[in-house]
């Protein structure tokens, strides 16, 4: 409930936007997680022609994301996250009216070219709106984006006993009302006039040799999150034996998320550098893959003896979510805090634009390497290998964080934010009377008692 009050708190865009989050991610994953099966199963494509379907909707979105943040900077963040919405409503459509192989890869770079616009415009929006309380705000949005993502595919699976069409379109009607939302509610910012070139703004920011290291240094953040979608759920359903016990995953990090997310972000804000929660966070990713190695690592390949060992199994693998999960709360909202303050305002959209292409990159080279260990663990009597993998990615990126801070290398974060309760306002208008006062005393030749 308490969350609920703190949203109402923020500008009217702001809260646009959280819910703009919700509903892009649910429309994302009412569609995507089955596209796939779709191809393969209703239209007969060969593994190939999927992989390469599949291969330019990432490709258009993680590869252009640079794109999105200049025109992000450089058109404003509104007109750049209205015509995201819009061209995914044409792509998603083109996937649920058409068949052949053009249309469907026209249907995957328009998705994908809508993420890599809106994807980098809503942050930079996002953060400029919310000016000293971004952290609370990234907070808050992480919690909306974790609840769509779990939306999204429950009502997937729903649609999916009509057909994939029915899911496809329901997945378009999303961002197009979304488009809508935006159009008539989002409130238009000036944009501040260009100094150069798109080509100067890229250098300068690739030329930030504290964002290159800091961007480098989150390279496990993103690798480590992406496993709540590959290694945990797999780990789960061994564990269990049972499909559905992937779907625990998610739910555990919605429902922790909900509770905790903003108190959390606000209670360690107030104690401590962020840096310093960015590395503690990405500490307890990496310790987050030590329990399910209890259960899933032992190389015994057995399945659970009934109802209560499966329990049993289950418990370390949703431990080593909750912790995965808690580390992401702890740290995203601080990183996602200090990436404007690496540059100029009007380069917003452009360090978060490199910053996930930075991250796009990282995830799948990071999920490439965590299969390649999941298959060598299997084959090779050594299930611990991926999990093993993944606390050393995480550590790797704590270290690289704490380096970081001791070279005092990152930002400073926002100025903090003026009094918002009646009690503090009331603290804060009694300290500025006695500071009146005592220049009073000071002109009159008195001292303060």
């Amino acid at each position: 409930m308490k969350t609920w009050h703190e949203i109402r708190r923020f500008p009217l865009a702001v809260r646009l936007l959280l819910v703009n989050q919700f509903g892009v991610n649910t429309g994302f994953y009412l569609l995507v997680p089955y596209l796939a099966t779709h191809l393969t199963e209703n239209l007969g494509l060969s593994a190939v022609v999927v992989g390469v379907v599949l291969g330019v909707r990432n490709l258009s979105q993680q590869g252009l994301f640079l794109i999105g943040g200049s025109a992000s900077d450089r058109l404003g963040a509104r007109g750049v996250i209205i015509a995201g919405c819009a061209l995914r409503t044409v792509g998603f459509a083109l996937f649920a009216l058409g068949d052949d192989l053009a249309v469907l890869l026209a249907a995957s770079v328009l998705s994908g070219f809508a993420g890599a616009l809106f994807n980098p415009a809503v942050r930079a929006y996002l953060a400029q709106e919310a000016e000293e309380r971004r952290a609370e705000a990234f907070a808050l949005f992480h919690v909306f984006a974790t609840a769509g993502a779990l939306v999204g595919p429950l009502l997937g699976s729903a649609l999916l006993l009509v057909d994939f069409r029915a899911s496809a379109l329901a997945a378009a009607g999303i961002f197009a009302v979304l488009t809508v939302a935006q159009a008539l509610v989002l409130p238009a910012r000036e944009v501040a006039p260009s100094r150069g070139t798109v080509l100067a703004d890229w250098r300068e920011v690739l030329g930030n040799r504290a964002f290159r290291a800091f961007s480098l240094a989150m390279v496990g953040m993103f690798t480590l999150e992406n496993q709540l979608y590959l290694l945990l759920p797999d780990g789960a359903r061994r564990a269990t034996g049972w499909d559905g016990a992937a779907g625990l995953v998610l739910v555990l990090g919605t429902l922790a998320g909900l509770a905790f997310q903003l108190r959390i972000t606000r209670a360690l804000g107030r104690r401590g550098d962020r840096a310093r929660w960015i590395a503690v966070g990405l500490g307890l990713m990496a310790l987050a893959f030590l329990p399910p190695v209890l259960v899933t690592g032992t190389g015994t390949g057995g399945g659970p003896d009934g109802t209560a060992d499966a329990v049993l199994r289950v418990l370390p693998v949703l431990a080593g979510a909750l912790l995965l999960h808690l580390g992401v709360m702890v740290a995203q909202p601080f990183v996602m805090e200090l990436i404007p303050g690496f540059g100029r305002p009007e380069l917003t959209g452009t360090y978060f634009g490199i910053f996930y292409v930075v991250s796009g990159v990282a995830a799948a080279l990071g999920n490439a390497v965590v299969g390649r260990a999941m298959d060598a663990g299997r084959h090779g009597d050594a299930a611990w290998l991926p999990w093993a993998c993944c606390a050393l990615f995480g550590l790797a990126s704590a270290l690289g964080v704490a380096r970081l801070r001791r070279l005092g290398s990152l930002p400073a974060p926002p100025e903090p934010a003026a009094p918002t309760t009646a009690g503090e306002a009331r603290e804060d208008r009694g300290a500025v009377e006695r500071r009146e006062g005592q220049k009073v005393q000071e002109v009159q030749g008195g001292t303060p008692a």
